[in-house]
């Protein structure tokens, strides 16, 4: 582990400033509130190295994806997440000099996020060229109780002079991506308005015609006296400006308090953005930075109150987990049915899109345990609103008969990944999708959801695998041809075990669903199509190594030089940035779990050993160069008992962005891969299971961890947990009687009640 931060229970903080590690730092201190989210760029103008990046859930462009003579099927577009107008801008400048960190002398420096509250703060000293020293502190968030309003309080105090300091806030939509091809601008400036200490900024997106207003008032202060102030007003294309000099004593605070409204198309029509922009600005002005400052951090304490994981002994490992959650709930709130996760969230723009397969993967058991069930539900539903799209996308490919392949990367649910292997044979996604529905039925046991939704989806998602399998006269058998597993280091393979295993299932569950659903709807199977998937189901491939348990991760695994990655030189790794991509390709290393993951979500269906011999064979060989690996191997060590490795492989995962150790957080944070490490610590270290509609507990604690607790929910029932060397407590937060297996033994709980049961 290599702390690029200080390690703090509840804060990340930055106490030297290295303008090699801003990139790092604008990332990890990224704020957001699942509406919109902001890098931690600075208020003032800084000329280093930086990634300026605003953005705005649901908002992106469809750039034109060129190819050549393959073009037929092949995505008609990249889509890219967005940077949008900058509305943290604060400009200071003494004597004409304006204030940049990459320029004066920085005498002091120190940024925290606080993540219990929700605060992104900021206090340096700096020296100008004149020998004038000021110190400024910063503090700023999105607020979590009004999902569209985020502020600013910018203090300037002259340590060792009093004299007129220039003071310039402003809201620049001239704004571009780090990603655009051929510096292309993806923005038009609609109107633009600016007046006495207030502004407002309307810009709409080319070709895809999303409308943003961004608002801006202000208002300046003397300690805690507030004063009247004439500024000058300034506008130019895409550009609102206030400025005014003050005078300011020497050792006097002065407080400029911004107010920001973000409003976009994805909520409100085109016809009345402006005026509710407006009458967002206005209201959070007229409650002031104070009260809206406490709003939020009361929104974050009721979030913490239930999605908290409470680790005692080990301050790196609770400093991890807590920005894992801290950064999924300011991605996702599950408050609007129009957005999903992003595998960046609000903190980057690399790989465009707002919707993978991690979505049903990774984070819907975050939120199926620590939400209302309707977060979860919401999240389904998403897909099922795509569904005709789903099936666009398999008809382009040459399917047919309503068979569906929903989206790797996807906005609106068209496909718009811009890389072949990716989009064509990466098609396990679907699998994902169908066990995203059948692990919410079975934590929540909404049946209805079934007839309603669920039926269609996991009907266009079964005869999509029904036409993609084909049948081998030589091995008398359903094969998989020209995929890829999860594992990206194999590309265009045959009978990839995981896929071919995800696919069967899913064709087994839909008959079963199908089975069970009373209603006559037109998506229920016909008798042609039960009787074919009953044949496929039995009659499926699947390589296995000879005279083992193991399962090969596809046909031809064991001709490749049987090498682990302890077998690589330091010096080489990360290997996607020093090898070709040649050689990653016929190299044994796996990016990501690829059998394994198989044997996670299906992990009823093996035996202990069988788990164990394959993650025995397959761990080595993993380089975990994709953050969706590490939890996966943390859930499946604590499976196996393997305690010391769970908790190593842990600690990467809780702090891949904040130790950095894919070398790549300036890009952005893992987002996604985030709820998998909140799994590691509940499925895998705790052994929370849903079984046959059954919950069950089963917990391990690692030696140098004290305690851990956390309260997860069941059957829309909350239950806490708290674990220790000796004991396991469980109280039953909700209103109705919870039965459950605790260490294999079943036990009940009254509401409100406590059992202890000791540790084995």
């Amino acid at each position: 582990m290599h702390n690029l931060f200080e390690i703090d229970p509840w804060k990340i903080i930055e106490s030297k400033f290295d303008p090699n590690k801003q990139q790092q730092a604008e990332s990890i201190f990224s704020i957001g509130n699942g509406s919109f989210g902001q890098r931690a760029n600075f208020e003032e103008q800084y000329s280093g190295p930086s990634l300026q990046g605003s953005y705005i859930g649901g908002v992106y462009y469809p750039d034109k994806t060129r190819v050549g003579w393959w073009k037929n099927g092949y995505p008609e577009y990249f889509a890219k997440v967005l940077n949008s107008t900058n509305w943290i801008g604060i400009d200071i400048s003494i004597d004409g000099e304006q204030l940049d960190l990459n320029v004066q002398q920085i005498k002091y420096f120190h940024r925290e996020l606080n993540m219990q509250t929700g605060l992104l703060k900021r206090t340096f000293r700096v020296v100008f060229g004149s020998g004038k020293e000021v110190e400024i502190e910063s503090i700023r968030f999105c607020s979590m109780a009004r999902e569209e309003i985020a502020a600013i309080s910018y203090s300037v105090t002259p340590l060792n002079f009093s004299g007129n300091v220039k003071f310039t806030p402003y809201l620049d939509g001239k704004v571009s991506n780090h990603d655009s091809n051929y510096d292309e601008f993806f923005w038009l400036e609609d109107s633009r308005k600016v007046d006495l200490q207030k502004g407002i900024l309307c810009t709409r997106t080319k070709k895809t015609d999303f409308c943003v207003a961004t608002a801006m008032r202000f208002s300046f202060w003397r300690e805690q006296e507030l004063l009247t102030i004439h500024p000058n007003i300034l506008q130019r294309d895409f550009y609102v400006e206030n400025n005014f000099e003050h005078y300011l004593e020497q050792g006097v605070r002065f407080t400029l308090k911004k107010y920001v409204a973000v409003t976009s198309t994805i909520n409100h029509s085109e016809f009345e953005l402006s005026a509710k922009a407006i009458k967002r600005v206005r209201d959070a002005y007229t409650s002031g930075f104070d009260v809206l400052r406490s709003e939020h951090e009361a929104a974050w304490a009721s979030i913490w109150s239930s999605a908290d994981i409470l680790i005692e002994g080990d301050d790196a490992a609770q400093q991890g987990i807590r920005f894992n959650i801290f950064h999924l709930y300011q991605t996702y709130t599950g408050k609007n049915a129009k957005l999903n996760i992003g595998p960046k969230g609000f903190t980057g723009e690399k790989y465009g899109g707002a919707t993978y397969w991690d979505t049903e993967a990774y984070c819907l058991p975050f939120y199926l345990k620590t939400a209302d069930p309707q977060v979860a539900r919401q999240l389904l539903i998403y897909r099922y609103k795509h569904l005709d799209r789903a099936i666009e996308n398999a008809e382009k490919l040459g399917f047919k008969d309503g068979a569906a392949l929903y989206p790797m990367v996807t906005m609106n649910g068209e496909e718009c990944h811009n890389e072949w292997e990716i989009t064509f044979e990466e098609i396990h996604r679907n699998g994902a999708i169908a066990f995203g529905i059948f692990n919410y039925i079975r934590h929540t046991g909404d049946t209805n959801y079934l007839e309603t939704y669920g039926l269609p989806v996991l009907a266009g998602i079964a005869r999509f695998w029904a036409q993609r399998f084909n049948w081998s006269e030589a091995k008398q058998a359903y094969v998989m041809l020209g995929v890829t597993g999860p594992n990206e280091y194999e590309n265009n393979v045959n009978n990839n075990w995981y896929t071919n295993y995800i696919a069967r299932w899913c064709i087994d569950y839909c008959l079963e669903v199908n089975a069970a659903v009373q209603n006559d709807l037109p998506e229920k199977l016909t008798k042609k199509e039960i009787d074919k998937f009953q044949h496929i189901v039995k009659n499926v491939y699947f390589p296995q190594l000879e005279g083992t348990n193991i399962y090969l991760q596809q046909d031809g695994f064991m001709d490749k030089d049987q090498l682990n990655a302890s077998d690589i030189p330091a010096a080489e790794r990360p290997i996607n940035q020093h090898w070709s991509w040649d050689r990653i390709l016929r190299s044994i290393f796996i990016k990501q779990a690829d059998v394994l993951q198989g044997l996670y979500l299906f992990e009823d269906h093996f035996s202990e050993e069988i788990i164990r011999e394959n993650f025995d064979f397959y761990e080595p060989k993993t380089v975990h160069e994709s953050s969706l690996s590490p939890c996966v191997h943390v859930i499946l060590a604590a499976k196996i008992k393997r305690l010391d490795k769970a908790l190593e492989l842990y600690l990467r995962t809780s702090r891949l962005d904040l130790d950095d150790y894919n070398h790549e957080a300036d890009e952005g944070l893992h987002i996604t891969s985030m709820a998998g490490t909140w799994m590691s610590v509940v499925e895998g270290l705790a052994g929370v299971r849903v079984y046959e509609n059954n919950l069950a507990i089963d917990p391990q604690i690692p030696q140098s961890w004290k305690s851990y607790s956390f309260q997860i929910r069941y059957r829309n029932q909350p239950l806490a947990v708290a674990i220790t060397s000796h004991k396991v407590k469980i109280t039953n937060l909700g209103s109705a009687l919870i039965s459950c297996d605790v260490a294999g033994a079943t036990i009940t709980i009254e509401a409100g009640a406590t059992h202890e049961s000791a540790l084995k």
